[in-house]
């Protein structure tokens, strides 16, 4: 049941047509993975908290640091040299105290992310490389886990969401590229407004409101301000999803 604070907290979104009290209850029973705590992590773990996602386990191995702070705005110049995940949680518990937030500092690969995807129904990935991405996508097919994609280069960003055996993964998209070891370059305003889209797709898969970007990837470019949408098919020869749809 939602209570009256709630229902003033929130009196927003359950105004929306299609949402109402029903996809209130339904995001405060949630349980959401997000997988990085950078810039795309704090745009997404704050907006899902201030909505009233009952819990999310938020992973990263990092340290705050002054360079992050251009883009990472879930932390202040206070919270550095803390532990990126344990400063998100303390500062998103004091937007919303009713949202529950679990910090876990750990490397996340192959061996890992089964386990802190454990309890969970959906999965942000707000990562910085294609190896974690590809490990990340991989155990979320393999526990039949929605994944909501972001990515950020530049004045550059994308976001797609995956259904597992029903559209295109992250493999289908990224295919053999090989992964990149520079450092990112990337506005900060970039990373918020791709993690605020993808915390649109969770609100999205969790309630049922919309269509979410399942097999469309959609690019937005700063520098021209403009949105475009490619499709993107299930690969029948991908090593992590192949087969028949």
């Amino acid at each position: 049941m939602i209570s009256a604070s709630d229902g003033e907290r929130y009196l927003r979104q359950v105004a929306i047509d299609g949402f109402g009290l029903g996809g209130q209850e339904r995001l405060s029973r949630a349980r959401v993975l997000v997988a990085g705590a950078g810039g795309l992590g704090s745009a997404v773990a704050t907006y899902l908290a201030a909505a009233g996602v009952g819990f999310l386990r938020v992973v990263d191995q990092g340290i705050v640091e002054l360079s992050n702070l251009n883009r990472q705005v879930a932390y202040t110049t206070r919270d550095i040299g803390k532990e990126k995940a344990a400063a998100m949680r303390d500062n998103l518990k004091r937007l919303n105290p009713g949202s529950r937030l679990e910090a876990v500092r750990a490397v996340m690969d192959a061996e890992s992310l089964p386990g802190l995807l454990e309890g969970m129904e959906l999965a942000v990935d707000a990562l910085d490389n294609l190896p974690t991405r590809y490990a990340l996508n991989r155990a979320c097919l393999d526990r039949g886990i929605p994944l909501a994609h972001g990515a950020v280069h530049g004045l550059m960003g994308q976001a797609m969401s995956v259904f597992p055996r029903r559209s295109a993964c992250l493999a289908c998209l990224y295919g053999e590229r090989a992964p990149a070891s520079e450092t990112i370059p990337v506005l900060g305003a970039i990373p918020g407004i791709v993690g605020c889209i993808q915390a649109t797709e969770v609100i999205k898969i969790l309630t049922g409101l919309g269509t979410p970007l399942a097999g469309r990837l959609l690019l937005f470019d700063g520098r021209d301000m403009r949105f475009t949408e490619v499709e993107v098919r299930r690969d029948p020869a991908c090593p992590h999803c192949g087969g028949a749809p």
